[in-house]
């Protein structure tokens, strides 16, 4: 059976794991009170409304 020659230490490890990681693009949709783009699931920044409803109140 096949064995390692030597460790992998845990820098080389984790660098090896990233290279496959890619960052995806963000998901925008338009908000629908006030037109802005906002990311889907989220509260709007600009206008503070979330499914129509207000969670925050910006000034």
């Amino acid at each position: 059976m096949a064995v390692p020659k030597r460790r992998w230490s845990k820098a080389r490890s984790r660098r090896s794991h990233s290279a496959n990681y890619k960052l995806k693009p963000l998901n925008l949709v338009e908000c629908p009170q006030c037109k802005e783009l906002r990311r889907t699931h989220k509260m709007c920044k600009s206008c503070g409304y979330y499914k129509g409803v207000e969670v925050m109140s910006v000034e």
